[in-house]
């Protein structure tokens, strides 16, 4: 842990003042994403008298891009409540957007020395392309999971509240504000969100990402969302198979019905949790137009609000005011019948049929992989996967959040029931066990991440105590790869957070699913090659 480090179990809590006399220097751009030609507000806090910052063009081969060395430091002002209302700082340096800089992610890195030592912090920004039509996909970043779990400040929509210890969630999250140690950047190695090993009996849970934050001086949702753990590796894995990628932000598709304008694949990887009703307006128009949909990632399931600087979630439905006024647009999950608009109409597959799985207690001793069940799936070409076959399984690709749909077997044949808005022509290309949370067996003297308790919670907030059949008592579910089509474009939907893992430690069988996905959504195709074992 970090020597100025103030912390709760679990992680690091960060904010201006929270350890009196030690460093403090952080950053954050004025807004998510620009084009070329725009200019980049940077806004920066720190203790010390001067400061360097970089901005880094990252993926396979990072690259330098803009140095500044001896600014000026600057301790800004900064709201208790920062993580709901915004850190409102001054800008501190600004420059444009070059043309010759390529579409991608952008860290904003700065450092201060304090007593010989380095520190340093870290922020964002996305550069958008003008022109689409040569790229092979588009990648969606998740910029509204990841200000749920976003705890700078002190709270997320998961928890802080008052003081950044306790249990209590805000239902405001601010993108003025720094990220989350742990979002952007960390360690190779870092603890992931599944765990690999099988326990023994008698085995108590424990949560791997938590104890490294704990140890290591980094946030508790470190590995809950974002670049770092997610979009990250596979940005790095698609530019070594020279795919070419461009990028734009969630926050794009709720306000440019044209974000996607031009791309024929659009890709979503790692947790996708939150999206608003004009992100998933887009993203429907976009397959309904002939767009393919390349999601490998799971747990599909609030719907958000964006309002100006602010994403709003409640979650219970009868705490959002806006109930009262347009119940379609609670902050709640998308299968409420407030909303009626499930989310497996969208992508294929939802997470109230999943979602845990290698996820502390829940499934703990799981293969951590995925079953084949229609191995002849043009997705599954040249993997020499057969019936009853399971992949990924070291790697616990199959795990943390998964999404599924209600179903059924026949001939030994899943198929979806489409009582839970799941698409008719949905094909279940493979399966894994999952549960909608962790019975507590330890009387509350263990951690244990999800528990069951919490999820038929959610369930009685939409219907109370007489939830629709396939609802009623939702302990056991699956998470699913599976494919539809809608209007004129495709699905494909790995189901899983963790499925870029596999990625990041070349399975076979995942990388060459990955790769028949994005060659035959991409606009043109890449030079991948991967051995067949």
């Amino acid at each position: 842990m970090s020597e100025y480090a103030w912390s709760v179990p679990g992680g690091l809590v960060e904010r201006p003042g929270i350890s009196p006399g030690g460093p403090e220097i952080w950053v954050y751009a004025d807004k998510f994403s620009y084009f070329a030609g725009d200019t980049v507000s940077i806004r920066v806090h720190t203790t010390a008298d001067e400061y360097d910052l970089e901005v880094v063009r990252d993926g396979a081969r990072p690259q330098s891009i803009v140095k500044y060395l001896g600014l000026p430091g600057k301790q800004q002002s900064t709201p208790d409540d920062a993580y709901a209302v915004g850190c409102d700082w001054s800008e501190s340096v600004a420059f444009t957007v070059a043309p010759n800089w390529a579409s991608g992610m952008y860290l904003i890195l700065v450092r201060m020395r304090h007593e010989g030592v380095v520190v340093e912090r870290e922020g964002f920004f996305v550069v958008k392309a003008r022109e689409t039509d040569h790229a092979d996909l588009v990648l969606i970043h998740t910029t509204s999971t990841m200000l749920a779990y976003n705890d700078w400040g002190g709270a997320n929509h998961y928890r802080g509240v008052p003081d950044g210890s306790g249990d209590v969630p805000t239902p405001f999250s601010s993108t003025q504000r720094p990220i989350a140690r742990g979002m952007l950047r960390k360690p190779a190695g870092a603890a992931r969100n599944t765990h690999s090993d099988t326990p023994e009996i008698g085995w108590i849970p424990r949560h791997p990402p938590y104890e490294w934050a704990w140890v290591n001086g980094y946030s508790r949702h470190h590995a809950d969302a974002f670049w770092a753990t997610y979009e990250r590796p596979f940005t790095v894995w698609a530019e070594e198979q020279a795919f070419l990628v461009h990028h734009v932000t969630q926050h794009d598709l709720h306000e440019d019905p044209s974000a996607l304008q031009g791309y024929s694949c659009a890709v979503i990887v790692g947790h996708d949790e939150c999206w608003s009703w004009e992100m998933r307006d887009r993203i429907d128009g976009f397959v309904e137009g002939g767009g393919c949909l390349a999601r490998f990632g799971g747990n599909f399931l609030w719907q958000v609000r964006i309002e100006g600087d602010t994403q709003v979630c409640y979650r219970d439905p009868f705490e959002d005011p806006i109930r009262e006024v347009d119940p379609t647009r609670v902050t709640t999950a998308w299968d409420s019948p407030e909303i009626s608009r499930p989310g497996a109409w969208t992508m294929g597959s939802t997470a109230t049929a999943g979602v845990y799985s290698r996820y502390g207690a829940t499934t703990p001793r799981s293969s951590g992989g995925f079953t084949v069940y229609r191995p002849d799936h043009w997705a599954l070409n040249g993997t020499d996967l057969y019936y009853g076959d399971n992949f990924g399984n070291s790697l616990c690709i199959a795990g943390f959040a998964m999404d599924g749909v209600d179903y059924t077997f026949r001939k030994g044949l899943p198929y979806a029931t489409g009582v839970d808005g799941a698409p008719e022509d949905l094909e279940i290309i493979a399966m894994a066990p999952a549960v909608s949370g962790s019975r507590d067996k330890w009387n509350g003297t263990s951690p244990i991440g999800a528990p069951l308790a919490d999820a038929r919670g959610i369930v009685e907030w939409f219907y109370g105590s007489e939830p629709p059949e396939h609802l009623r008592d939702l302990e056991y579910g699956s998470g699913m790869v599976t494919c539809h089509r809608r209007g004129r474009g495709t699905v494909f939907n790995a189901g899983s957070t963790e499925w870029v893992n596999g990625l990041i430690n070349h399975d076979p069988f995942t990388e060459r699913i990955t790769a028949n996905v994005l060659n035959l959504f991409a606009a043109q195709l890449s030079n991948f090659n991967v051995k067949n074992n």
